[in-house]
């Protein structure tokens, strides 16, 4: 675990969190994006059209890469046809790694909610008991079929020459990832009164 604050203090803020679906990437994204007082770019609001269309590759990465031109951001998402852009625009890659268990917990939690509240997602999107439960676009089935790619194509991407600016922050469970955000929390405070 590591702390940012020399990171922050040499460049921009621009951190980019993955992890597998379910994990807690956009709520942790919202709060970093409000401790920077920096834009929160929800990766899978550019990815999905209405009626969960993909957004066609180049469109996607031209909106990504539009998304991500700023000084400062915090961004959320795991896709591997734009990760070149994200991870090239970023400093910092927040990695939630947490047992699969913990992830379809959360995962289950967060779909019945958002289910039953027929909350809109973007562009015109809702999450459904039968589209979640009853399909193979089941957002359970593909957490079962990235998390343990994920655990091998993170460390791999992350040895490539073109990703080796990048700073680690792997975080393997909600109480670690709590300890690492109110250092973060601490450091911006402590930043912010030496200013």
């Amino acid at each position: 675990m590591k702390n940012i604050q020399n990171t922050l203090d040499r460049n921009p803020a621009r951190l980019l969190v993955v992890g597998t679906v379910g994990a807690g990437k956009t709520e942790l994204s919202k709060k970093l994006s409000g401790l920077l007082r920096a834009p929160h770019v929800e990766i899978d609001a550019l990815h999905h059209g209405p009626d969960w269309s993909e957004i066609p590759a180049d469109e996607f990465r031209s909106q990504l890469a539009n998304a991500l031109k700023g000084d400062s951001w915090v961004a959320d998402g795991n896709y591997s046809v734009a990760r070149d852009i994200a991870w090239a625009s970023g400093r910092t890659l927040v990695w939630l790694d947490y047992p699969i268990t913990l992830v379809m917990w959360r995962l289950l939690r967060r779909t019945l909610r958002q289910s039953l509240q027929r909350r809109e997602l973007w562009n015109g999107n809702r999450e459904t008991l039968l589209h979640h439960f009853f399909s193979r676009q089941s957002i359970f089935l593909r957490a079962l079929q990235t998390h343990w790619l994920r655990r091998k194509t993170v460390p791999s991407a992350l040895a490539q020459p073109e990703y080796s600016h990048l700073e680690l922050v792997h975080l393997r469970s909600p109480e670690e990832t709590e300890r690492w955000l109110k250092s973060f929390a601490k450091s911006m405070n402590g930043a912010a009164h030496n200013a």
